[in-house]
């Protein structure tokens, strides 16, 4: 089954910021995919990067960890 973005978010929690959108026409590449939104969760401290959700409109297109040095881990989310 795949994972909507209802799915991830009660998985994940809410992101601690957003970039893009949904209906935002323009897209960005990163981690090897194209996206129109990234949700960002930061660690304790506020600032520090510790995972990203990237979407194309609607389309769950990966969860990646984020290491201290920035190198990014996909990271599998369950489908239930």
């Amino acid at each position: 089954m795949s994972l909507d973005r209802g799915k991830v978010w009660k998985q994940l929690g809410a992101p601690t910021d957003q970039e893009g959108s949904v209906n935002d026409p323009r897209t960005t590449e990163e981690n090897g995919v194209k996206w129109n939104e990234k949700w960002i969760y930061r660690g304790d401290d506020g600032e520090t990067v510790v995972r990203i959700v990237l979407w194309h409109r609607y389309d769950f297109l990966g969860a990646f960890r984020v290491a201290p040095d920035g190198s990014v881990t996909p990271e599998e989310l369950g489908g239930e």
